[in-house]
């Protein structure tokens, strides 16, 4: 639908410009936003209460009189509420006399709390809807700066409020808006409203995350819902009894909304993790293989080095593989140099790579505009030949963290590498004191767990024809 404000202080509805523009969209709704808050009306539009009271109503009745339905949105409604009352609720009965059909109270600077958005919400019904041939219907907008932007929608709706506006993973100016991955859920399996069909529910991690690809924008692993850690489990005690019954460490079923299970690595981990993980990469461990006790102390010995794996779980697998002689040999770099040449404002590297593929050795250079880029393009470049499927293999992400900061410059980093197919993604882990050396360790096992992938699944393939 189309959003806009109410007419400018002094003018006509019907000859202002951007009142003719949001008629020209065509919508049959128009959202449109009014100030509540006296300070606003006073210093920001520098007008009388009288004006913006004469702003709302023109605005909404010449909508209305061009056949659009409207939707006010009240502009800081809680602030304005809180230094005027009176003032405010005198907003909102002009938009709803002038023929508004919901009325949504903003929080805009996100400061108001819970119990105080309840007390609100119903003085607004007691004050507006009775004596009302139709129900009052109103929304709520809220902003997160007070960390309580779902919270306080969830509160607005229990008080009575049937419209709730808010975004995909909370995105929104400062702090963000209301988020609606953790509103939909939340209303459809813990208040039982019918929001949304349940199949699309079951999409909601997914939609998430293709959000998420479009904008930009790194996941935050530990969103509710839809998070890749909202059902991680690492503790060995946690994994024991998840095993035995989800119920006792998840509040619902993950698949309700998409998203799994997921056995976190760390060196928290008992052999409950590390065989629960071995089941989620295809590999049915008995407790009592001794090769269970080798990756466990492995996997404590690399964290305490330094290495991540509850963040680099392709990592993990191929640990797990080595120990199990399961990890296929695709191919083995001997060696690699990078050079960078910095001409004035221009810095470009230039990487070399050795690599051994069945017996054949190979020697490739290709530039890139950093020392990472340009080693990963060497790689490819020397191996594209031999596993053509990783042309379609790229870096989504790559993170650089200094493990020992008193040390400087000579500081062990840590890199964490996030690859993805378009269909998969997986992440990788290297160590180092050298930077160029962790990043090739993350880069190459990288490249090595999409080889993987494309295999399984070219199994699996064959599996499912025959």
């Amino acid at each position: 639908m189309a959003f806009c404000s109410t007419r400018r202080p002094g003018k006509v509805a019907a000859k202002d410009e951007m009142l003719q523009a949001i008629l020209s969209a065509g919508t049959r709704w128009v959202t449109l936003f009014g100030k509540s808050w006296d300070l606003h009306v006073i210093e920001g539009l520098k007008t009388t209460l009288d004006e913006n009271l004469a702003m709302i109503r023109d605005t909404i009745e010449f909508l209305r009189s061009q056949g659009r339905r409207v939707i006010y949105d009240a502009e800081h409604w809680f602030d304005g509420y809180k230094h005027n009352r009176d003032y405010a609720i005198a907003t909102l009965k002009s938009a709803l006399d002038a023929g508004a059909e919901w009325l949504v109270l903003c929080d805009t600077n996100g400061g108001t709390l819970p119990r105080e958005i309840d007390r609100v919400v119903r003085d607004v019904f007691d004050s507006l809807g009775s004596n009302r041939e139709t129900p009052l219907q109103l929304g709520i907008h809220t902003h997160d700066d007070s960390g309580v932007a779902v919270a306080n929608a969830l509160a607005a709706v229990e008080a009575g409020v049937k419209m709730v506006q808010g975004t995909i993973n909370g995105y929104g100016e400062r702090c963000g808006n209301a988020n609606l991955c953790s509103l939909i859920p939340n209303f459809q399996l813990k208040l039982g409203y019918d929001c949304i069909q349940d199949e699309q529910l079951a999409r909601l991690t997914q939609a998430s995350r293709t959000i998420g690809e479009i904008v930009n924008l790194a996941p935050d692993d530990r969103a509710p819902f839809v998070g890749l850690s909202a059902f991680a489990h690492k503790g060995g005690i946690h994994v024991s009894a998840v095993e035995k019954n989800p119920l006792t460490y998840e509040h619902l079923q993950p698949e309700k909304v998409g998203n799994c299970r997921r056995i976190v690595i760390s060196d928290q981990a008992g052999l409950s993790n590390v065989l629960a993980k071995a089941r989620t990469f295809g590999i049915e461990l008995d407790r009592a293989n001794p090769a269970c006790r080798q990756i466990l102390e492995k996997l404590k010995t690399l964290e305490s080095q330094g290495y991540q794996f509850e963040g680099a779980e392709a990592s993990f697998e191929l640990l797990m593989r080595s120990a199990l002689e399961q990890r296929q040999p695709w191919f083995e770099i001997t060696g690699f140099q990078v050079h960078c040449d910095k001409v004035g404002e221009d810095c470009t590297a230039l990487a070399t790579v050795k690599l051994s593929v069945n017996g054949t050795n190979i020697l490739e250079a290709a530039e890139g505009n950093g020392p990472v880029s340009a080693l990963d393009a060497a790689l490819r470049k020397a191996l594209v030949n031999f596993y053509p499927s990783i042309a379609h293999f790229y870096l989504t992400d790559y993170k650089v963290r200094i493990l020992d900061g008193g040390a400087g410059t000579s500081a062990k980093t840590r890199v964490l590498a996030e690859f993805s197919n378009g269909q998969n993604r997986w992440t990788t882990v290297g160590v180092s004191g050298n930077i160029l050396d962790a990043s090739c360790q993350a880069v190459v096992e990288g490249l090595e767990y999409g080889l993987v992938l494309e295999n399984q699944q070219a199994i699996a393939l064959v599996c499912r024809v025959h």
